[in-house]
């Protein structure tokens, strides 16, 4: 009987073998079927991410644009504040944002209108509020609503206009018209 023993241990390890190369190859493919498909995903993401010109802040770090924004530096201003006494006055440095290159050849036909609403915009505002950034912030949201009224642009329209260039999707291109100033850069902010 010993040797009928050995001889039945001997046929049930080659089974046992058998069944766990089975598991371990069924579990390497599991493995690699789940790694395709985070593969296809990812992939997927990006490729949709990068159609909407926006990474998310993922992936390779910059996004494909249609065309770079245009900047157009406009003169200093010195301005006399809304301060009692009228002994303040500020000296500002600003820059346009525009859509392209184009559209700065469309703002500089109406620059004396918008040069004359920044300058009464900021002549409206009192040393402290110039010299908080809450304040810097609201005076560009100005600035750029005031870019927008030569263009057909409500004042109350762009209210809550963001300070800075946004890409917008598809779906809001009929929602809200594009202007061609985007944004209000401060290339200078002096207060005395």
């Amino acid at each position: 009987m010993s040797e009928q023993a050995e001889d039945v241990e001997e046929v049930k390890a080659p089974v046992k073998s058998k069944k766990m190369l089975i598991i371990i190859g069924a579990a390497v493919l599991v493995l690699l079927l789940l790694a395709g498909g985070a593969f296809l995903y990812i992939s997927k993401q990006r490729a949709a991410a990068a159609e909407e010109g926006d990474d998310g802040g993922h992936g390779s770090g910059h996004a494909v644009a249609k065309s770079p924004p245009a900047y157009l530096p406009l003169e200093n201003m010195v301005v006399n504040l809304a301060d009692p006494g009228g002994e303040k006055v500020a000296q500002i440095g600003i820059t346009l944002v525009a859509q392209d290159a184009h559209a700065i050849d469309t703002v500089k036909a109406y620059l004396p209108t918008i040069r004359n609403g920044v300058l009464r915009q900021i002549s409206k505002r009192t040393a402290g509020e110039l010299l908080s950034l809450e304040g810097k912030d609201k005076l560009a949201n100005d600035i750029l609503r005031e870019s927008s009224i030569p263009f057909g642009g409500d004042a109350v329209e762009r209210e809550s206009a963001p300070v800075t260039p946004v890409k917008k999707n598809a779906g809001s291109k009929a929602d809200k018209p594009e202007y061609p100033v985007v944004g209000v850069l401060f290339s200078s902010f002096i207060v005395q």
